[in-house]
C-alpha cells in the first residue's frame, strides 16, 4: 500500500513574511535606483545609460537644421577613396561614433583602422591617408533641401598601414 501524500493546511499559503529589516533594505535599494534614474533623466547623457537617457531615442532633430552623417574613408596613393565605415574594418558605426572625441584628440589611432583594413583586404591598394568625414544634409520642414556639405573632422597621413 502506497502512503497518501500529506494534505496541506488550507490556511497555509507557503509564503514567508519579510522581516522589517528586509523591507527597509528593499525600500532603500528601490529609492537609490529611482534616485539614479531621476538624476540620470535630468542631468545624464549616453555615458550614464541605463540611468541616463539614450539621446538618439529621447531627442529629435531640428526639422529645419542639418543632419550630420559621419563616415571614415581611406585614400590610396592613386587618390581612390575607400569607405572604411560599415564593418570594413571590423568596427560598427555606433562603436566608431562613440570614439570620435578620442580620435580627434589622438588622430594617430586612425592608423589602427588602416591596419585593420589592410588585414581584411590583403589584395587592396595600400592606404596613404585615413579621414573622418562629416556630411551635412540641410533640412527644411523635415525634408532634404539638396544642400549637402562635407568637412574633414580629422585626418591622419600614413607612413605604412601594412
Amino acid at each position: 500500500m502506497v502512503p497518501a501524500p500529506p494534505v496541506p493546511d488550507p490556511g497555509e499559503t507557503g509564503v514567508l513574511p519579510l522581516s522589517s529589516t528586509g523591507r527597509r533594505i528593499r525600500l532603500a535599494a528601490t529609492a537609490v535606483v529611482l534616485a539614479l534614474l531621476l538624476a540620470g533623466t535630468v542631468w545624464g547623457n549616453d555615458a550614464e545609460f541605463p540611468f541616463g537617457p539614450f539621446r538618439m531615442y529621447s531627442t529629435r532633430a531640428d526639422p529645419d537644421g542639418p543632419v550630420v552623417s559621419t563616415s571614415v574613408v581611406g585614400v590610396s596613393a592613386d587618390g581612390a577613396v575607400v569607405p572604411l565605415s560599415g564593418g570594413e574594418v571590423g568596427l560598427r558605426r555606433a562603436e566608431f561614433e562613440g570614439q570620435l572625441p578620442r580620435l580627434v584628440e589622438q588622430p594617430e589611432l586612425l592608423t589602427l583602422l588602416a591596419r585593420s583594413y589592410a588585414a581584411h583586404h590583403p589584395d587592396a591598394e595600400p592606404l596613404v591617408e585615413v579621414r573622418v568625414v562629416q556630411r551635412r544634409y540641410q533640412l527644411h520642414d523635415g525634408r532634404r533641401t539638396g544642400e549637402v556639405s562635407d568637412s574633414v573632422l580629422v585626418a591622419q597621413h600614413l607612413s605604412s598601414a601594412r
